[in-house]
């Protein structure tokens, strides 16, 4: 169920202001809801608008490469920026979503994917993590809370090299036909190496 807020209106007015340096990604579809008008007011106040004040490097998908359609939302709160991107429940196995940041320095880095949840999202999203030490794949539940914040969930802790080698790619192949994919951000946290 959808629900109109005036005071929630207000504060997505000051993500946008936040959020001035973002752009929508030029390649996603626009947003077909109107500002306030959200499924869950609760999850607004977990929204990280400000990319820049969260720790570590954050690529939110303003900045992502973008394969097949995806559409712009801020229905379901919490998301990282300006909103998320959801792949419309369509071209199941055609669509990606993939972050890749300019790490500074080479290191061990807690990998953090961003997204909002509900009973609409699929179960069994693949995301792969392109590392140091080769690609790392697992299909993650959207409709389960994020541990971090409520937004962020941790995927695990690789070996990246300097600069823009490394990326974490967001898909739709093999998800449910009638489940909605979601692609937000990822967060790059340097950490101490994996006890094994």
């Amino acid at each position: 169920m959808t629900t109109r807020f005036p005071g929630i209106a207000l504060l997505f007015l000051g993500a946008s202001l936040a959020s001035e340096a973002l752009k929508p990604h030029p390649q996603a579809l626009p947003n077909k809801h109107a500002p306030g008008e959200v499924d869950r007011p609760e999850m607004v106040k977990f929204c990280e608008t400000d990319t820049k004040s969260l720790p570590g490097i954050v690529v939110d998908e303003t900045r992502a490469e973008l394969v097949g359609e995806w559409e712009y939302s801020t229905h379901t709160p919490p998301y990282v920026g300006l909103g998320y991107l959801h792949d419309m429940k369509a071209g199941k196995g055609a669509k990606s979503v993939t972050f890749t940041p300019d790490l500074p320095k080479a290191g061990w880095y807690e990998v953090r994917l961003a997204h909002c949840y509900n009973v609409r999202r699929s179960t069994k999203t693949p995301v792969t993590v392109h590392h140091a030490d080769g690609e790392t794949k697992t299909r993650i539940n959207q409709q389960q809370e994020a541990e971090h914040g409520r937004l962020f969930r941790t995927l695990g802790t690789f070996r990246f090299e300097a600069g823009r080698k490394g990326w974490v790619r967001v898909s739709n192949d093999g998800t449910e036909a009638d489940k909605v994919v979601i692609a937000d951000a990822v967060q790059f946290l340097p950490a101490k190496p994996p006890v094994h």
